[in-house]
C-alpha cells in the first residue's frame, strides 16, 4: 500500500508540476528577454561624466572672497617666476582664505599665507576697530627696519573711505582735503583722524590674525616681497 500511495502521490506532483510548467515558463522567457536587452544596450553611458574635468584641471575659483564676487586677475600661474624679473605687479589680498597673491602682468607668481587684524571681518571704518580695510591702495613707503621687521606702507585712508567718513559727519572737511592732498602726492595719508591709518603689509608672522589692522606676513615671505615691491605699487584688498 506504501509503495501504491506513494505512485499516486508522485503522479499529483508531476501533474502539479506540469500544470505551473508554462507559467515558470512564461517568467522564465520574460526575465531572459530583459537580460538580453541589457546585454544589448552595453556598459552605461560614461559621456556626461567624463565631460566634466577633475578637480585639478578645473578652473581655479576667483580671486574674491565670494564667489564669483570679481573675476580671477590672472589666466596663468609661475611660481618659478624670478623675483629679479618683476617689473610691473599688483599684489591682492584675499581676507577670507588669507592670502596675498602677487600677479605680474596677467600671471600669479607668488601667494603667500597672512594673518588680518583680530577683528578680520568687515572694512576698516575708524581708529581702534582692529579690522583690515578693504578697496583700493597704493604702497606710499618702504621701510626696511619696521618695529614688525620689514613694511610696506599703504594708502589708507583712501578716498572712498574719508568721502565716506566727510558725508557721515565724522570727518570735516579740511581733513579729507589732507587726505586726498597726501593720496595724490603719493604720500601717506594722516592717521591723526577719526578714520585711524598707519596701515602697511609687515612682518611678524601669519600664524594667527593678530594686528591691529595690518596685513602680516612671515618674515622669510617679507623678504621676498619687500625686494619685489616698490613704491607706488597697487594694493587691492578684497573682504
Amino acid at each position: 500500500m506504501r509503495t501504491a500511495r506513494g505512485r499516486v502521490e508522485t503522479r499529483k506532483s508531476v501533474l502539479q508540476v506540469g500544470r505551473a510548467s508554462p507559467s515558470a515558463f512564461r517568467r522564465l522567457a520574460i526575465t531572459l528577454s530583459f537580460l538580453a536587452m541589457l546585454v544589448a544596450a552595453g556598459p552605461p553611458r560614461q559621456a556626461e561624466a567624463e565631460a566634466v574635468p577633475p578637480a585639478e584641471c578645473a578652473p581655479a575659483p576667483a580671486a574674491g572672497i565670494a564667489a564669483g564676487a570679481v573675476e580671477r586677475p590672472y589666466l596663468r600661474v609661475d611660481y618659478r617666476f624670478p623675483s629679479s624679473s618683476v617689473t610691473n605687479p599688483t599684489i591682492y589680498v584675499l581676507k577670507s582664505r588669507r592670502r596675498l597673491l602677487v600677479v605680474e602682468g596677467e600671471t600669479l607668481i607668488r601667494s603667500y599665507p597672512i594673518g588680518l587684524g583680530t577683528a578680520p571681518l568687515g572694512d576698516k571704518e575708524k581708529r581702534g576697530d582692529c579690522r583690515t580695510p578693504e578697496g583700493t591702495f597704493y604702497i606710499c613707503g618702504r621701510n626696511p627696519g619696521s618695529r614688525y621687521y620689514k613694511a610696506l606702507d599703504l594708502t589708507y585712508p583712501s578716498l572712498r573711505h574719508a568721502e565716506k567718513a566727510l558725508l557721515s559727519g565724522t570727518l570735516s572737511e579740511l581733513q579729507y582735503q589732507s587726505i586726498a592732498e597726501a593720496i595724490r602726492s603719493g604720500q601717506r595719508p594722516p592717521s591723526d583722524t577719526y578714520l585711524g591709518g598707519d596701515i602697511c603689509i609687515h612682518g611678524g608672522g601669519a600664524q594667527e590674525d593678530w594686528t591691529r589692522g595690518c596685513v602680516a606676513m612671515y618674515d622669510r615671505d617679507m623678504d621676498e616681497l619687500f625686494e619685489m615691491i616698490c613704491v607706488g605699487t597697487t594694493v587691492i584688498i578684497y573682504p
